[in-house]
């Protein structure tokens, strides 16, 4: 027999609702949109226009997302966590730790990943419990597969997981008064160029230190 607690409990289950099908598919829409207009554009685009290519009313927009900030902070959660899974795809399919770091940074790219950047200024809360999450589940995973083509002798050891990040985020990250859509050609040229160069053994010596995720977190 249940306690009253539990039938409480129960009842109050019952009586939130689910999101609808449809309504989750209008805020995933509403992400899609934005993500795509914030490459183009910039994250300063209008949110009626976000709305417009999404296909839904100004009103289902703001039901979702109340503000500007709301939005971004979606996105960047999105892509954060899309570009992770990217990265575990990469690994169960390629048993080579180089060729996933490979298939990895491409996509990555196709992600978007480089355009979170512009969106990260201002009074964004990069330190959000959520997005603090998603950060470390990226950066230890492609920690994890920097280490492992390292020790199988297939990346130069005088770089570190840092490198590769920023590296990354400079590489896909669009360019002023360029449509962005337009230069993914050169993007994944210049990817694989710089993937070249990170194969064992190091053609040249590089200046300065290595970036490590320590570098990295301790100038954010």
């Amino acid at each position: 027999m249940k306690s009253v607690d539990e039938t409480v409990t129960c009842a109050a289950r019952r009586r939130t609702p689910r999101p609808r099908a449809d309504a989750l598919r209008n805020r995933e829409r509403i992400v899609v949109a934005a993500r795509e207009m914030f490459v183009e554009f910039g994250p300063d685009v209008p949110l009626d226009e976000v709305a417009r290519r999404a296909g839904v009313g100004n009103a289902t927009l703001y039901r979702n997302f109340p503000d500007r900030a709301a939005l971004i902070h979606e996105i960047v959660l999105a892509v954060t966590s899309r570009t992770t899974d990217r990265l575990e795809e990469a690994v169960a399919a390629e048993p080579d730790p180089f060729a996933a770091l490979s298939r990895f940074v491409h996509a990555a790219a196709d992600e978007r990943i480089g355009a979170l950047c512009p969106m990260l200024a201002g009074g964004f809360d990069t330190d959000h419990p959520d997005l603090l999450s998603e950060r470390r589940r990226l950066e230890e995973a492609v920690e994890g597969l920097v280490e492992r083509a390292m020790s199988a002798g297939r990346l130069r050891t005088d770089i570190a997981v840092g490198d590769v990040l920023v590296a990354l985020s400079q590489l896909t990250r669009p360019l002023p008064g360029v449509a962005c859509l337009d230069i993914d050609r050169f993007t994944h040229r210049h990817l694989q160029l710089f993937l070249d160069g990170l194969e064992f053994p190091a053609r040249s010596e590089l200046p300065g230190s290595a970036a490590t995720l320590e570098d990295l977190r301790a100038g954010s």
